[in-house]
């Protein structure tokens, strides 16, 4: 009895462990990699015959045929765009057969993408950048402007003309309506306000007996920030040049209605909010006004701005074309930006005829700045912060004057707080501060004495910045033109020459934007739908 027991105990556990042991192979297929009670196979040598140069041919042919990104061109050279994954580099002069071109950001709507990148760098050397702003013209004597004019311009040490103010001089000083579009930081401000200058001070011999607060120009942009650049650069030339200049800032407007100043003034720049209700209570005079200037036009020209210019505008009777020898025709316009909205004509068609503009344009305009290398990182939200904090210390052990922008004022304000409890020297700027806390913030970044600054769309509109080095992109604009601006704020004229631009790229609204810039990029096209809209933008930060 006892003997037949134990055979059977031994039966079954023979068969338990049997059981056990074809299990475990099967669940755990790494136990096939390990040494230890691996099965062992012996090697089989099987014998090649050496690759003849017909199978080498064989396998290019097959792999012409079925790669996917067909290219008429043979890769060689300078990589305009250079990818994390090589196969989608972009080489100088390559096009492509296939009517889909291959887009190294085109997966990245998918999550795994993340981590992915690519550069965009135009010119592979900045050699060959060294006449990018000029034209043919080495002085500004050839531009039929006047002696003192020209003198004044050596003051402050302006010698050799843009091409973009060789182009456009000739056309404001012959009272024509003048539309200037052209790539940022290419010299649109002494473009326009050289002839006005001129034009102001041959005015005044016949009007010199004009009541206080009636100017003769008005100069009219969207921001505080830019009307106190041009106001700076205006009066440095009225130190050598017989003309009076002043600039009216938003903020108190009510303090200036209840205690107005008045004062001889040639050129008025302000911005349209202060201006409108100034000269609607009669505290300035704008009926005399017989050129205007509008900065940065396409902004001007929004949904945000728009009713209220046209009511100014229209107060200055803007003429079809007005004679620059006679100073009681009508009033001359002239409007600058670097980017032209295709709304823009549209708007206008109530106070001027848009065939009256004279347009003088940049063969860059609306172009990606080929002077300037920008990396698009594809990341997820939680990437983004850690990933800023990196590029902004390193940008700090090099002394690179930073701008960060957001699309959003919560956003602009959190990464100054972010990184300033990182140790990292940061202000912000956005146009939902107060007045008096916004004032002078640009100006202590300007001159250095703050190294970075967290900002919103506000500072991306003609501000001189020429000191920048850096930057980021930390929401992806949702719009071509703030692209465009945002990009601006570097490779300007006498910025530094290693300057940069990095985004960040996250949500499918920003993927399809960065996939419209890179195939401008591989078709050697301009960048489409250059177009803002101010109101939408503000809803959208809401």
């Amino acid at each position: 009895m006892h003997m037949r027991a134990l055979t059977l105990l031994l039966r079954r556990n023979i068969k338990i462990k049997s059981v056990e042991f074809s299990t475990a192979v099967e669940q755990d297929p790494l136990d096939l990699f390990n040494p230890k009670g691996a099965p062992k196979y012996e090697k089989v040598l099987e014998s090649k015959r050496p690759v003849t140069t017909k199978d080498r041919e064989e396998s290019r042919n097959y792999k012409a045929k079925t790669s996917k990104s067909k290219k008429s061109y043979v890769p060689k050279g300078h990589a305009v765009i250079e990818c994390h994954r090589p196969e989608f580099n972009h080489y100088k002069n390559q096009t492509y057969d296939l009517k889909e071109v291959p887009l190294a950001s085109k997966g990245w709507h998918h999550n795994k993408s993340k981590g992915d990148y690519f550069v965009i760098k135009l010119h592979e050397n900045v050699e060959d950048m060294k006449d990018y702003f000029h034209g043919e013209l080495t002085s500004f004597e050839d531009l039929d402007l006047e002696d003192k004019v020209v003198d004044a311009l050596k003051n402050i040490n302006v010698l050799r003309p843009t091409l973009i103010q060789e182009k456009s001089i000739p056309v404001v000083l012959s009272g024509k309506n003048t539309l200037i579009a052209a790539e940022t930081g290419c010299g649109k401000t002494l473009a326009y306000l050289v002839p006005v200058i001129q034009q102001v001070i041959r005015w005044n011999i016949e009007l010199r007996d004009r009541p206080p607060n009636s100017p003769l120009a008005v100069i009219m942009c969207p921001s505080r920030e830019l009307a106190t650049q041009i106001g700076t650069v205006a009066k440095q030339l009225s130190y050598s040049l017989p003309f009076s200049c002043n600039t009216l800032l938003g903020g108190h407007t009510k303090r200036m209605m209840m205690n107005p100043a008045f004062r001889d003034v040639d050129i008025q720049i302000s911005t349209p909010g202060v201006m409108s209700k100034l000269s609607t209570v009669g505290i300035y005079d704008l009926q005399g006004v017989k050129h205007v200037v509008l900065d940065e036009s396409d902004t001007m020209m929004d949904d945000s701005f728009n009713e209220l210019l046209l009511r100014l505008l229209k107060r200055m009777k803007i003429s079809y074309k007005n004679d620059p020898q006679n100073t009681f025709d009508g009033c001359q316009l002239t409007l600058a930006s670097a980017t032209i909205p295709t709304s823009l004509y549209s708007i206008l068609g109530d106070c001027v005829e848009p065939d009256s503009l004279e347009k003088v344009t940049s063969p860059k305009l609306h172009r990606v700045l080929p002077h300037v290398p920008q990396t698009f990182y594809r990341l997820g939200l939680t990437q983004k912060p850690p990933k800023l904090l990196k590029l902004v210390k390193k940008a700090l052990e090099r002394n690179e004057p930073t701008l960060i922008f957001s699309n959003k004022t919560k956003t602009c304000d959190w990464i100054a707080l972010m990184l300033n409890e990182n140790g990292v020297p940061v202000s912000n700027l956005n146009g939902d501060m107060p007045s008096d806390v916004r004032l002078g913030k640009f100006e202590l970044f300007k001159k250095g004495e703050i190294p970075v600054l967290s900002c919103t769309d506000i500072a991306s509109r003609g501000l001189d910045t020429s000191n920048v080095k850096l930057v980021i992109n930390y929401d992806f604009p949702n719009f071509m033109a703030d692209y465009v601006h945002r990009c601006g704020r570097v490779g300007r004229y006498s910025s530094p020459k290693d300057s940069q631009v990095v985004n960040f790229v996250t949500y499918a609204g920003e993927i399809g934007l960065v996939n419209k810039i890179e195939m401008a990029i591989r078709t050697t096209k301009d960048l489409p739908n250059v177009n803002a809209n101010i109101s939408r933008i503000i809803a959208y930060k809401k």
